[in-house]
């Protein structure tokens, strides 16, 4: 495994000069650009954390497969939020140190290289393209991956990227077409990539309740059960459930994050998990390169796993944040804009066909979301609803002023 060069658009230093416009706006900037979280850790984290600070795997080296009690909280969540059995279909689970670099470490993990070819979606989170080119892949993109016809012929395609709710899109691909992408992958001997890091932003259940006017009230199919246990919290497809993988994890590695679902960006917790001889595999080179989560914050991660309460509670303020912007971008201009059917984001047409053109705009009120030519769309721009309700109010108030 070694780095080859990489080129990619995706750059925040060339947002800079829009940012300093923004700045100088009277009442300052309101940055709907990085999708970083800004709300607080769920309390039992936090404690999981402190309880956890001078553990046997705090003062030792800490496990690369996980301790005992995160692997049982992994495949507890997967059982009950996702519907997915990993020990029946075969498949293990490694945790990683944020979902970035387990993106752009895959492609080298697998063992890819010159002549093998990564198909990914056109409009996409621009590190699936990194990650291939950092193997020294050839990088395929496709309009849609759910036209397998698109790919499957195409020679010497080892792994497809699936991303499920999509960053930027918000786009949710059903289990239908998920099942599809593993049959024709299998087919030709090669792995499927999907991140679905925004399972749990599900918001299929109230995109018809959101109008001109915001949003009606919540769907009670998406209450939680009870005070500290939400099994009612409604996810998107998963690719390894058993309708979509056909009681086989086979050829099939799914990635996942808490960063979003309990604000645990600065944690850097996320996981693999799949394909049994994949995961374990990787899991041996992990180790030796040293790409292993802290002890105390293994601890962190298994109790954010477990909180479904406050993944409700998150859920809920970017349901209202999303829903608002939604609402005050229409009034904007930004006609065609609807609720997302997942994730964080509104994926908005630029009013003037360019999004360097709108950044312009909108930095004079002093917004600035991130413009669609990092992800594959210069016609587009993308706002996230990772800023606290006061950024988002006093941004809904600037676009409908």
């Amino acid at each position: 495994m070694g780095f080859h060069a990489y080129s990619s658009p995706y750059d925040w230093s060339r947002i800079a000069g829009y940012k300093a416009t923004a700045k100088a706006v009277p009442g300052g900037m309101i940055d709907l650009s990085v999708g970083s979280p800004v709300d607080p850790v769920p309390a039992s984290v936090q404690q999981a954390l402190i309880a956890s600070a001078d553990a046997s795997n705090a003062h030792g080296y800490p496990v690369t497969a996980g301790t005992a009690d995160l692997k049982a909280a992994i495949n507890d969540w997967f059982r009950t939020m996702r519907g997915v059995d990993l020990k029946a279909i075969n498949a293990a689970a490694v945790p990683t140190v944020g979902s970035k670099e387990a993106v752009a470490l895959m492609a080298s993990l697998l063992h890819l290289g010159p002549g093998d070819v990564v198909v990914q979606p056109r409009v996409s989170y621009p590190t699936y393209e990194i990650g291939t080119q950092l193997a020294g892949a050839t990088v395929l993109k496709v309009d849609d991956v759910t036209d397998v016809d698109s790919w499957v012929n195409v020679p010497n395609v080892k792994a497809i990227w699936v991303n499920s709710p999509c960053n930027p899109t918000g786009e949710v691909i059903g289990a239908d077409w998920l099942a599809d992408i593993v049959a024709a992958a299998r087919r030709i001997g090669a792995v499927v990539l999907s991140d679905e890091c925004y399972a749990l932003m599900d918001w299929r259940a109230v995109r018809s309740k959101v109008s001109g006017s915001g949003l009606s009230e919540e769907p009670e199919n998406n209450e939680p059960a009870a005070a500290d246990r939400s099994f009612a919290l409604s996810a998107t497809p998963c690719a390894l459930s058993p309708q979509v993988c056909e009681g086989s994890a086979d050829g099939i590695l799914v990635l996942y994050s808490l960063s979003k679902q309990s604000n645990m960006a600065g944690y850097r917790t996320a996981l693999i998990a799949g394909d049994y001889r994949l995961v374990r595999e990787m899991s041996e080179y992990r180790k030796q390169i040293g790409e292993i989560i802290p002890g105390p914050v293994q601890a962190a991660m298994a109790a954010g796993l477990r909180d479904t309460a406050a993944v409700h509670q998150q859920w809920t303020r970017y349901r209202n944040r999303l829903a608002a912007l939604v609402e005050a971008l229409q009034s904007y201009g930004y006609d065609s804009v609807r609720m997302p059917a997942g994730a964080l984001y509104v994926w908005a047409k630029a009013k003037s066909g360019d999004c360097w053109t709108d950044m312009t705009e909108l930095a004079a009120i002093g917004i600035i979301p991130s413009p669609g030519e990092f992800y594959g769309a210069p016609q587009y721009l993308r706002f996230s609803a990772t800023a606290t309700d006061q950024a988002i109010q006093e941004a809904c108030a600037r676009l409908r002023a």
